[in-house]
């Protein structure tokens, strides 16, 4: 189907699983996948992975400047710092932390507002299902937060109408990790971030994690893409 075709509500995205990457080479691997996406070679698609220790820094002015540690401190810690072409702040990928990566065109509803709003929707059902249901939208800030505390963040990019980069749960990463940067610019005094584990008090299968998110996701995509607004 060519990439400007317009899926119909039973059109059911693909699910593949990186396992553990390095940024880089996932980075690389998106671009592949969205190439083959603008071509009609494959079809609407969600990626997860898990990434090795990363800061990576978004496309947003001044996002190099919410970078805390020296580089001594990240050879210690053993975090890279890569520059991104994804919108946003700085923010940090690492191992227990969901990443997902939604390669799907856009042409049926090509309006980025919109499908930031629907990803935050699929974030905000799942964890539901996975026993947070206070999890939500914050006024004038991204990503899905349970009160003051940041558990998800969402960054985005589009080329030609079909997206890439995407969203990154906190499942059980290192949250000490986040204190080498202020996370997506939001300062202490604005929020903090936390983890399905440490509101849960307990562990959460990554397996299962995915489950429910590729489950969300798949339910709500065909109804966005052809409805033409916000789920």
């Amino acid at each position: 189907m060519p990439a400007d075709a317009t899926p119909t509500a039973t059109t059911a995205p693909a699910t593949l699983d990186w396992g553990r990457t390095r940024y880089a080479d996932a980075l690389r691997a998106q671009e592949d996948l969205v190439a083959r996406r603008i071509a009609g070679e494959v079809g609407d698609t969600l990626v997860f992975t898990e990434h090795e220790p990363v800061f990576t820094v978004g496309l947003r002015a001044g996002a190099s400047t919410h970078l805390v540690w020296s580089a001594d401190r990240l050879a210690r810690e053993g975090v890279d710092v890569v520059p991104t072409n994804r919108g946003g702040d700085i923010t940090y990928h690492g191992p227990g932390q969901i990443v997902g990566y939604p390669v799907v065109s856009l042409a049926p509803h090509k309006d980025l507002h919109a499908y930031l709003r629907f990803l935050e929707q699929v974030l905000i059902n799942a964890l539901a299902s996975l026993g947070l249901p206070a999890a939500a939208r914050r006024d004038g800030l991204t990503g899905i937060w349970i009160g003051p505390r940041k558990i998800a963040a969402l960054g985005v990019a589009v080329r030609r109408w079909v997206t890439y980069h995407g969203f990154a749960l906190n499942v059980s990463p290192d949250l000490a990790h986040f204190g080498g940067i202020v996370p997506c610019g939001i300062a202490a005094t604005e929020g903090t971030v936390t983890s399905l584990r440490a509101e849960l008090g307990r562990d959460v299968p990554l397996a299962a994690v995915k489950t429910v998110l590729a489950r969300e996701f798949s339910t709500l995509l065909p109804e966005f893409l052809s409805a033409g607004r916000p789920v």
